[in-house]
């Protein structure tokens, strides 16, 4: 079996996914969601850096878990 690296646009994604799931002869992998998790943690911290969300206070953050 070959394997194959694509990169889409995010705003397409969707649609190709449902489209290559339509074919019989591809088998998908499903990512693992840590880097896309990261990525927003990261953009997040940008942000709170930046003054444009308000940052959480340590003592809420773990009564939460």
């Amino acid at each position: 079996m070959k394997q194959l690296t694509l990169n889409i646009n995010d705003n397409n994604f969707k649609t190709f996914i449902e489209f290559v799931k339509t074919l019989d002869y591809v088998e998908i992998q499903e990512a693992d969601n840590t880097m896309d998790e990261l990525q927003n943690s990261l953009k997040q911290v940008k942000m709170m850096q930046e003054g444009k969300i308000q940052k959480q206070m340590a003592k809420d953050f773990l009564n939460e878990l």
